[in-house]
C-alpha cells in the first residue's frame, strides 16, 4: 500500500468517524465520552470529553431561563419579547 492510500483512508476513517459522532443523539455521545474518560489520553482529549459527559441535551444553552442576556438584563423569560409587526418589502420590477 503506498503512502497516497495511506493517507487517504485516514482522512476518510476521520471524516466518518466526525460525521458519525456530530449526528450520534446525545444520550450516545454522552455514554461514549463517560467510556473513553477512563482511557489514557492527553489531557486536553480528557477535558473535551468530560465536558461532553457533562453536557445538557440539546443546544447546549441549558435552557432559556439561563440565557446570558437574560440574566444581564434582568428580564423574565416567561413574558417573551415584545411583539414586533412585520414588514414586507415591495419587490422591483424586472430589468431588460
Amino acid at each position: 500500500m503506498n503512502f497516497q492510500a495511506l493517507t487517504v483512508g485516514v482522512v476518510v476513517a476521520c471524516s466518518v468517524f466526525y460525521a458519525a459522532w456530530t449526528l450520534a443523539p446525545q444520550t450516545l455521545r454522552s455514554a461514549l465520552a463517560r467510556g473513553l474518560s477512563g482511557l489514557p489520553l492527553p489531557v486536553f482529549l480528557q477535558e473535551r470529553l468530560l465536558a461532553v459527559a457533562n453536557a445538557s441535551a440539546g443546544c447546549g444553552c441549558s435552557g432559556c431561563d439561563k440565557a446570558p442576556a437574560l440574566a444581564a438584563t434582568g428580564a423574565n423569560p416567561t413574558l417573551g419579547a415584545q411583539a414586533q409587526p412585520l414588514v414586507f418589502h415591495p419587490r422591483k420590477g424586472k430589468v431588460n
